[in-house]
């Protein structure tokens, strides 16, 4: 787990270059020194360099030059200038161009030591801001895993087990069960926790920029690539990356996305320069894979790197016994965020709940409790709560006349018709609703040919 750090010192005094790779040598980091410019940037593009020392008066391409190019293609790479005491104005104007700090000659080596840490830091703290951009832009709708029963109880067992190690787990279940949360649930107990837990949606990202995301991209790369990109992969190192959804990925995204894991490194689209990440992968899927890769639609070495660890999360109708314990965290979650004081939950409707089949599964039960808290009335959920734009009850979704179950089938075909057409046919906003993504509404609404 721990990274290899490459420093790159780019000064045309060799005792300087050598006395520096001494020091940064003794401190565990790989350094290789460059005599001028050309010959830094040239090593700067072949090579992946976590910091740069650079100083400021070189033959031929000045440092200036060399900053700006340096900072174009990797703007999170801290440079540091090296410079005489007569440039220390000069050093100052790089600083205001991007560079991370500077060195005045003569310098000791704890001088020298201290700021290539610093610049390590402050390489490590620009990720985490990335990340933690993309943490505040998500809504996480569970909260904890909860469970009693005998199927989750095994779950639990293996994920206890798994989390301590650097294994890749696939996890498969129906849309809702809670993928996503047993992901986090494996990286917070394991010794990662403390780094990025990266999540990438698979079936909501378009195709063409799949590699961008996933990668990164070079300024200039493609046409829109105003900028340096940095993948999902770069900002997830020393952590975790959950892969959801991975069934959706092209064939050739899967060619690549192998060797990334074999090779544990990434190029960005654009570069040949290969950059060594540390991840932890997590996938998930939906789909049946085994059935994909004989169909020769996801490739069969793949399907091995990432089911070193296969874990079923059952749908919530083969865990009926613990639909009680999610209804009372849910009710107690919602009913704080209304401020509401709800407590119980009728008989009837208990009833309701515990004989629904559930084919949202937990995302729609929790979306149900949502839905009742805000329209209740009372200290007590009704079954009259449970209406939803023409959904008269549950019971009218259940139950036939005289008290007969429908089938599954005919129960779902007319739950998602009942609020399609309460939705207009809004179907992100009907798939939202039922708790399902929109790619799965649509092949619902296929399946039962619903106008």
């Amino acid at each position: 787990m721990t990274e290899k750090v490459n420093i790159l010192i780019i000064d045309d005094e060799e005792t300087i270059r050598d006395s520096c790779s001494q020091v940064l040598g003794k401190e565990g980091y790989t350094a290789k020194g460059a005599r001028d410019g050309s010959e830094g940037l040239k090593l700067f593009k072949k090579e992946f360099f976590h910091v740069v020392f650079l100083d400021l008066k070189l033959p031929g391409l000045d440092g200036m030059e060399i900053l700006k190019r340096i900072k174009e293609e990797n703007p999170e790479t801290p440079v540091i200038i090296i410079t005489g005491f007569a440039t220390i104005e000069s050093a100052v104007e790089a600083i205001k161009k991007g560079a991370f700090d500077y060195l005045a000659k003569p310098f000791s080596p704890e001088e020298l030591r201290v700021v290539a840490k610093k610049a390590l830091e402050s390489r490590r703290t620009f990720f985490e801001n990335i990340y933690l951009r993309g943490e505040l832009d998500k809504t996480s709708r569970f909260d904890m895993v909860i469970g009693k029963s005998k199927a989750m109880e095994k779950v639990l067992d293996i994920i206890r087990r798994v989390s301590p190690s650097e294994s890749t787990v696939l996890i498969t279940g129906e849309s809702g069960t809670g993928k996503e949360l047993l992901a986090r649930e494996i990286h917070n107990r394991s010794p990662r926790k403390n780094a990025p837990f990266v999540v990438v949606d698979c079936g909501a990202l378009v195709d063409n920029l799949f590699e961008s995301e996933l990668f990164g991209h070079v300024k200039g790369s493609f046409t829109g690539a105003h900028e340096t990109k940095h993948g999902r992969f770069e900002v997830a190192n020393g952590g975790t990356i959950f892969l959801d959804e991975i069934s959706n990925i092209s064939l050739n995204i899967q060619t690549n996305l192998l060797r990334v894991i074999q090779e544990r490194e990434v190029t960005r689209v654009g570069s040949t320069k290969p950059i060594k990440v540390d991840v932890r992968i997590l996938a998930a899927t939906n789909e049946n894979l085994v059935e994909l890769v004989r169909k020769r639609k996801f490739r069969e070495d793949l399907f091995y790197r990432l089911s070193v660890v296969p874990v079923h999360l059952p749908s919530l109708r083969e865990r009926k016994e613990d639909i009680p314990l999610l209804v009372e965290h849910f009710l107690q979650k919602y009913s704080r965020r209304a401020r509401k004081k709800i407590n119980s939950i009728s008989p009837m409707v208990k009833k309701d709940l515990m004989e629904y089949e559930w084919p949202g599964n937990i995302r729609e039960l929790e979306n149900t409790v949502e839905r009742a808290v805000v329209l209740s009335k009372n200290d007590e959920i009704q079954l009259e709560d449970l209406m939803y734009h023409g959904i008269s009850s549950t019971a009218s979704l259940f139950h036939l006349a005289g008290g007969r179950y429908k089938a599954l089938e005919d129960v779902e075909k007319e739950y998602i018709k009942t609020v399609l057409g309460a939705q207009h046919g809004n179907k992100s906003k009907t798939a939202k609703i039922l708790g399902i993504d929109r790619k799965t509404l649509m092949a619902k609404v296929k399946k039962y040919e619903i106008q």
